[in-house]
């Protein structure tokens, strides 16, 4: 008996798979402009730091003693250790460090962290393969224009079904990505795609614990053995991507297919992404934000009788923890982040150790945050009003924090949180040399220095 489907299928859906195909075995070289090739490398830098700033982090030693078990030939670096495994046990802890701390880059428009699975899979290729850096930031920027375009394509439907986008479109660019760097053509490239939509990855159920970090390691495992497969000849559908059955109409509802095409090849997804500036939810950064602006105004934690925050319906749901039990959980805790702003006045990796989200005086100051939706408030804003034990109200809306794309960080910032995540690890003298080195990396003749470099 045939089954009736709640949703039409497209059957006339444009050949998306071999548009993306042709587009990243063939665009030219540096074919973008000057500031969309710096922003690749603000893209580079970040994503090291925060692979390289989790590196003893007890994931990362999980998943190297889960990937050791499998006897990997020493090929690739595991950032931030002396380890050295096979390219995809490579790509999936270096995905996995970079996300651990939830510090990595986020396109704003689908909150994907593209830099997790694409940098760690091409990293690993280009370090065995002995790729130039400039093949590097091409393969980097084509494979994340890759990722979000399909993001923009199936969010937010398909993030509200419960899917974690960072690793189900983080594949398909991944994939694109290693593509690139192994100078597939354009069949070889589709058929990578195609490997790449059959194994998304990542469920918002796993957010506050290491399995969210795993979803961009997996997602760079999975692209790059889906190019590597395809090098070798194995085969797929050539229109996995949009088929009534194929990746975008089985995990969403919406499928834009003009967000993939227009002006493909002439605007960059790379130069919407955005840094983050605080270790947790990019949700939280505009409450977070409100905080230090109020602790900046004089306002003091023993003084406050309550916080009142308004927020979009969004925050909470994704952020919503009022009791986090660890620093994992206290990274989507909104109450959590207004403490941390107000008592501390950042909120870097240390404000969400585990140490500070049970402090008995963080526990009490987030208990003092009254939490409302106000869906008239951007999901990018915040309106925050402490309340004082004199009566005082003090008043601040953060329209957009900090980090974004309308106040973003600066080169000299993201060195700064580079040298915060990585000081402790290579020490500081070695972290100067690799931020150097990842300025650079578009002229370098292959990525050997640079991978020594970020070895302890």
């Amino acid at each position: 008996m045939a089954r009736n489907t709640q949703v039409a299928a497209d059957h006339n859906a444009p050949p998306i798979t071999q548009i993306l195909a042709r587009f990243v075995a063939e665009h030219p070289s540096r074919g973008w402009s000057d500031a969309v090739d710096h922003e690749a490398h603000r893209t580079f830098l970040n994503w090291l730091g925060c692979a390289v700033g989790a590196a003893r982090h007890e994931a990362a030693d999980a998943a190297l003693a889960a990937v050791s078990m499998l006897q990997p030939a020493p090929q690739a670096t595991v950032l931030g250790r002396g380890e050295r495994v096979d390219m995809a046990s490579a790509a999936l802890v270096n995905g996995i460090t970079s996300h651990t701390f939830d510090f990595d880059d986020t396109h704003l428009k689908t909150i994907i962290h593209p830099a997790g699975p694409v940098a760690s899979a091409l990293l690993a290729l280009a370090e065995h393969q002995g790729a130039s850096g400039r093949a590097l930031i091409d393969a980097l920027v084509i494979g994340i224009d890759v990722a979000c375009r399909l993001g923009n394509t199936v969010y937010p439907e398909h993030y509200d079904r419960g899917w974690h986008i960072t690793g189900t479109t983080g594949m398909l660019g991944a994939a694109a990505g290693c593509a690139r760097l192994l100078g597939l053509d354009v069949q070889q490239t589709a058929m990578a795609l195609g490997i790449a939509a059959s194994q998304p990855v990542g469920l918002r159920e796993q957010f506050g614990t290491m399995t969210k970090p795993f979803h961009p390691g997996a997602a760079a495992r999975a692209g790059l053995m889906s190019a590597l497969l395809a090098r070798h000849g194995f085969t797929s559908s050539p229109k996995a991507i949009e088929a009534p059955r194929g990746f975008a109409q089985v995990v969403s509802t919406k499928c834009a297919w003009n967000e993939v095409t227009d002006e493909l090849g002439e605007r960059f997804e790379i130069s919407f992404n955005s840094y983050k500036p605080f270790a947790c939810g990019i949700v939280i950064h505009p409450s977070i934000d409100a905080c230090v602006q109020l602790r900046e105004q004089g306002v003091r934690a023993e003084d406050v009788e309550r916080i009142e925050l308004k927020v979009h319906s969004l925050v909470l749901e994704l952020t919503g923890k009022k009791e986090p039990a660890d620093g994992l959980q206290g990274k989507f805790s909104v109450y959590h982040g207004c403490a941390a702003g107000l008592v501390f006045g950042h909120a870097a990796e240390e404000e969400f150790s585990d140490a500070v989200v049970t402090r008995p005086d963080m526990v009490a100051l987030r208990r003092k945050v009254v939490a409302t939706v106000d869906d008239r408030i951007d999901e990018a804003s915040a309106d925050v009003t402490a309340v004082l034990r004199d009566g005082r109200r003090v008043h601040v809306f953060v329209e957009h924090a900090i980090g974004s794309l309308q106040r973003p960080m600066s080169d000299a910032a993201l060195e700064a949180k580079f040298h915060g995540l990585s000081d402790a690890v290579l020490g500081a003298a070695k972290t100067s040399e690799l931020i150097r080195a990842c300025w650079q990396v578009g002229g370098a003749a292959d990525l050997k220095a640079l991978a020594a470099l970020a070895r302890p």
